[in-house]
């Protein structure tokens, strides 16, 4: 199955705060980004050298949703661990075909659903409760029909995705899961409570956020 490691996603309480920690943090600038009418969220962008980082938030200034917005926004959990920073979220792989992919990755992934921002257009899946895989521990799946993405437009921030650090009650169950879709080799998981972080490669040595 063709995949690929597209983005992470960390989550904020206020974007512009939780920019600035993070850009702080990683010692590189968040140069894209914008809002998402269909969620009523907003973002902001870092490109790495294998795909981008994102960091995004409610926004208070669009009417709320019709539906749970994505990435477990909208769980009063979540919106408590982010009240205290910014987090790890969950992350995205990229897949060519991606009613394929869902069929066959062994996790339910959610509903495809279509977005659109600008030139930007893609598929997503999400599911019907906004909430994620296996705590974000297992990706979104995401497909680029046109082959656009917003990499092309972020400037390189000298930063790399070294890996992801998991633990989860069942870590064979995800290792498996991650190994349908190819993506077995970017995670480090052992058996305890949920928990993500992103590994960061950068001059000055490997960077965590969790």
């Amino acid at each position: 199955m063709a995949s690929r490691f597209d983005h992470v996603v960390i989550g904020a309480a206020h974007l512009g705060d939780a920019a600035a920690i993070v850009e702080a943090r990683l010692g590189a600038d968040l140069t894209g980004g914008g809002k998402h009418p269909l969620m009523a969220t907003h973002n902001r962008l870092m490109r790495l050298a294998d795909g981008y980082l994102e960091v995004i938030a409610i926004d208070p200034d669009a009417p709320a949703p019709d539906r749970a917005r994505w990435y477990g926004l909208d769980n009063p959990e979540t919106a408590g661990r982010l009240a205290d920073g910014p987090r790890a979220l969950c992350w995205v792989a990229a897949v060519d075909d991606i009613e394929q992919a869902a069929a066959g990755c062994g996790y339910q992934c959610g509903r495809i659903i279509e977005v659109t921002r600008g030139d930007l257009h893609w598929r997503l899946t999400v599911p019907d409760d906004g909430s994620l895989a296996a705590d974000g521990i297992l990706p979104a799946l995401i497909e680029w029909p046109t082959g656009v993405n917003p990499v092309a437009a972020l400037p390189d921030s000298g930063l790399a995705l070294a890996g992801l650090k998991a633990s989860h009650p069942d870590p064979a169950m995800v290792m498996d899961c991650l190994d349908r879709l190819g993506l077995g080799q970017l995670m480090e998981i052992t058996k305890g409570a949920p928990s993500l972080g992103f590994v960061f490669d950068s001059a000055g040595g490997d960077i965590l956020v969790a």
